[in-house]
């Protein structure tokens, strides 16, 4: 969220950032009058109000003197009258100035490149050459439907369009790409490991900027006012929310598995078939809070970090850096891991790498000092997916098939795997 105080300072460079990101429905010209208004309102009733405590003295004066208070009385009521009126219109105007302030997307770091869509987008650099295949290679569903490991239909049958059962193989996969990733953040990155709640507040969801924008694409728990996590960012960010840390304990490094829920609202198309989008999956998610000056430093090394388990896994990947108007509402810089797909003969994003700056802290009241007297500063925040664990194995089970039909096992995950080399045939 942006300070009030930064947008009456800066009204064009807010206007500026809106049109980048391609947001709508704030106009920061109503928004400043509003808050001249309110400033005044706000002026207007402590004045009433320090009128009112100087009437009340007066009349106890004038009481215990035995002098008429009664004119004094019927002044009291009219200022009281006054300071009801005045009050419900601060009020009136302070939920217009938070709704409004609640809409306006982060700025985007001067880095970032402009641009619509993703078509704007830049890409920085690619890891690896695509396999080319001696046969003509099968989609990723069409290869678990085949090995009996991935059921769609009977998945559909229990809940309905885009869920999956992994079964055999697959599910042991996914376990073993999750243990993988979490012990390689854990021992070689030093994250500390988290399992958070899948459940979490409307307030947690305001703090990371999921509410109020994005409501749409996230699943509600009817008459609990819950809401099911749509990442693990969300518990995890907010997991110190109206603390106040120490600068000697910055950075705090966390990794998190969690299952991930999304309506995927607006989502349709190609991306809707397999594993790529689905309503639920799992995800390795890294947050980082960090001091303001380290924040940047920390994103690229976050992106390495997310890197490295593409290598390790040996998937041809490039990474991009998002445009203002793609990379996202509470971003000021973003970058995006996009693993090679041969059925898509391109890449798909497995990793977004993001930089929120003091966007999220303020929405979470997350702060810090850098001794006893100093002042509190807001923390900067960071997280990485580190990875998408479906799309993770639906790479794998392109990228690593064979003309039998069987699907090799990377190396790094055999032994999660129970030492198995190769997912065959049931009962071969």
């Amino acid at each position: 969220m942006l300070e009030m105080r930064f947008i009456r300072d800066n009204p064009q460079k807010v206007k500026d950032a809106i049109i980048a990101k391609g947001e709508a429905g704030v106009d920061i010209d109503e928004l400043l009058a509003a808050d001249e208004s309110w400033r005044e309102a706000l002026t207007e009733l402590e004045s009433l109000r320090a009128d009112r405590n100087e009437t009340s003295k007066e009349i106890g004066r004038r009481k215990k003197a035995g002098d008429d208070a009664e004119a004094m009385i019927l002044r009291m009521r009219e200022v009281n009258e006054s300071i009801d009126v005045k009050e419900e219109q601060v009020k009136t105007l302070q939920l217009y100035i938070d709704e409004a302030l609640a809409l306006i997307p982060n700025l985007p770091h001067p880095d970032v490149p402009l641009g619509d869509g993703e078509d704007d987008n830049v890409e920085i650099r690619r890891w690896g050459e695509p396999r080319s295949f001696p046969f003509e290679p099968l989609a990723h569903w069409d290869i678990g439907v085949q090995l009996g490991i991935l059921d769609f239909e009977r998945a559909s049958r229990i809940a309905g369009a885009r869920f999956s059962i992994l079964r055999g193989g697959a599910a042991l996969l996914e376990r073993a790409l999750i243990s993988y990733m979490m012990d390689l953040h854990v021992e070689e990155h030093g994250y500390e490991e988290i399992i958070p709640p899948y459940l979490v507040s409307r307030q947690s969801m305001f703090g990371t900027g999921q509410l109020p924008k994005f409501e749409d694409d996230a699943f509600l728990v009817n008459r609990q006012d819950y809401f099911l996590v749509p990442t693990a960012e969300v518990p995890v960010t907010n997991m110190y929310r109206g603390e106040m840390l120490g600068a000697e304990d910055l950075p705090m490094k966390f990794v998190a598995y969690s299952a991930c829920f999304r309506a995927e609202a607006g989502a349709a198309g190609r991306d809707t078939r397999g594993l790529i989008r689905q309503h639920q999956f799992n995800k390795v998610e890294l947050v980082q809070y960090t001091l303001p000056e380290t924040s940047y430093e920390t994103l690229d090394d976050m992106c390495a970090q997310a890197e490295k388990v593409l290598q390790r896994l040996n998937l041809p990947y490039r990474v991009l850096i998002m445009c203002t108007g793609d990379m996202g509402f509470a971003q000021e810089k973003k970058y995006d891991l996009e693993l090679w797909m041969p059925s898509y003969s391109d890449y798909v994003e497995v990793s977004s790498v993001s930089n929120f700056g003091d966007f999220q802290a303020r929405r979470a009241d997350l702060r810090f000092r850098r001794s006893r007297d100093a002042r509190p500063e807001f923390v900067h925040t960071l997280n990485a997916s580190g990875l998408a664990i479906g799309r993770t194995m639906a790479a794998i089970l392109e990228n690593y098939q064979n003309e039998d039909g069987t699907v090799t096992i990377p190396e790094p995950l055999r032994p999660y795997m129970r030492g198995q080399r190769v997912i065959g045939f049931k009962g071969s």
